[in-house]
């Protein structure tokens, strides 16, 4: 599978994993804190989500102590990597 169906076409990358690792947390205490399943996660985390709630989001950044920032970037022309020329 292409990177650019990876992405399906947007630019913003998720950091879900590296966030994790350094709370040493794992999607599965994330998701019960939060209060979204496993799959709704592992979607976001794999950059594959479409969008996120706003109280969704608010809640991933309670429970991590972090900001939205800190969660997602946009990385310009990620959505092309991959792509035939």
């Amino acid at each position: 599978m292409a990177a650019a169906d990876e992405h399906e076409g947007h630019d913003i990358e998720v950091h879900l994993d590296r966030l994790l690792s350094e709370r040493s947390m794992t999607l599965t205490e994330l998701a019960n804190r939060v209060g979204v399943t496993n799959v709704n996660l592992s979607v976001l985390k794999n950059g594959r989500a479409k969008a996120i709630r706003f109280t969704t989001l608010t809640r991933i950044c309670e429970v991590l102590q972090c900001q939205p920032g800190d969660l997602l970037s946009y990385r310009p022309g990620s959505s092309d990597e991959g792509t035939a020329a």
